[in-house]
């Protein structure tokens, strides 16, 4: 259930940016925001890396890169992209000619810093590439690799060294009359990410690619990415985003859907809102979360689901929700529906009822607009 519309001081204005093509992914302009992650398998072996892409689509990733640091993945790159069922990025660092290789392979968009692959010569060639073959570039600035002449007038990463690098390698684009780019300028300290990219934004009007890199593992990377592109995010500032983790990058997918369903930027799956569970507690709240949060991955559809173990905060939280249950006394608690009450149900029985009616609203929402349109 979507209150946004009568509640203003929920609304987040995104920063005007232009709008370009990530293959079938639009990112920048009105777009949605689109998650992004990153394989880690060994890009040579087609059949690991077409299973991870699976796998991080089926999660709800619009885009996914693949490392193409050799020769050999490069030459396997074709296959994953015929096999893959999103837009594949080739992260390219230094070698020009794997850049040249990916765009041929089918590569959706070249990650590269047009600074570092090479002579003047070599960057028009890739950028003739990229424009043979359809390809989109993201300009990726890093605070742990920038350009050793940046490094030595700053001192130090800093945001306007990573702002200057990033506005040269556009310069290096826009001058070979290259303009389907898009940049990013990650670091893994949120304070310098968060002033690098708010620079950024006032001084171009190209789709930003937000990350906080290097982030660690899932509990602290989540964390620090949540705060960090929280802030963002919030701001108004991002087009397209990663959630960097020393994790499977399925659970990159997870977070990034996390942080925008926070602020209400993008909807997919259920929204369970649950209580951390107290003495006042009717049934085990948070095994039942567990449980259900696992029962319910298959489904696609926006909605929400409130599971609150007492009468304290149950009935006004369950009123704003799709599908809720509050826990009572008794062994069984109160089901409701669309925001209104609706039935007891002995505790039992509420996880296959509580699933049973998650799917029926899902496919309810579903029908909605078509039956709107006969």
């Amino acid at each position: 259930m979507d209150h946004n519309h009568i509640r203003p001081w929920r609304n987040i204005y995104r920063r005007k940016s232009r709008q370009i093509m990530v293959g079938n992914v639009p990112v920048g302009g009105d777009a949605p925001i689109s998650v992004q992650t990153m394989t880690n398998t060994d890009s040579a072996d087609v059949a690991a890396t077409v299973a991870q892409v699976r796998a991080c689509a089926e999660a709800g990733a619009d885009i996914v890169r693949v490392s193409t640091p050799d020769e050999a993945s490069t030459k396997a790159l074709a296959a994953v992209v015929r096999q893959s069922p999103v837009p594949i990025v080739a992260d390219i660092h230094f070698h020009y000619k794997r850049a040249i290789e990916a765009a041929e392979a089918g590569a959706a968009c070249l990650r590269i810093n047009p600074g570092n692959i090479g002579s003047a010569e070599r960057v028009k060639e890739v950028i003739k590439a990229a424009k043979d073959h359809g390809c989109s570039i993201r300009i990726g600035v890093n605070a742990g690799s920038l350009e050793k002449h940046l490094l030595e007038k700053y001192a130090e990463p800093c945001p306007d060294a990573m702002v200057e690098s990033g506005l040269d390698h556009i310069k290096i684009l826009q001058d070979n009359d290259f303009h389907e780019f898009k940049i990013s300028c990650k670091a893994s300290d949120v304070f310098l990410a968060a002033a690098a990219y708010q620079a950024l934004a006032e001084a171009t009007d190209a789709p930003i690619h937000l990350g906080i890199t290097e982030a660690g593992t899932l509990n602290a990377g989540t964390v620090k990415s949540a705060i960090g592109l929280g802030n963002l995010l919030w701001m108004g500032i991002g087009d397209t985003l990663r959630v960097s983790l020393s994790a499977d990058p399925v659970e990159e997918v997870r977070v990034g859907y996390e942080i925008l369903k926070a602020l209400g930027l993008r909807h997919r799956g259920v929204n369970i809102i649950s209580c951390p569970s107290c003495a006042r507690q009717g049934f085990d709240v948070i095994k039942t979360v567990e449980i259900l949060e696992q029962r319910l991955e298959h489904i696609k559809t926006p909605m929400s689901l409130s599971i609150i173990g007492c009468v304290v905060n149950g009935p006004g939280e369950a009123l704003m929700t799709d599908v809720g249950f509050t826990g009572g006394g008794a062994g069984s608690g109160m089901v409701y529906l669309a925001g209104k009450q609706s039935h007891k149900l002995s505790n039992d029985q509420m996880i296959e009822h509580i699933v049973e009616q998650v799917e029926a609203r899902a496919a309810a929402i579903e029908a909605a607009p078509a039956a709107a349109a006969e």
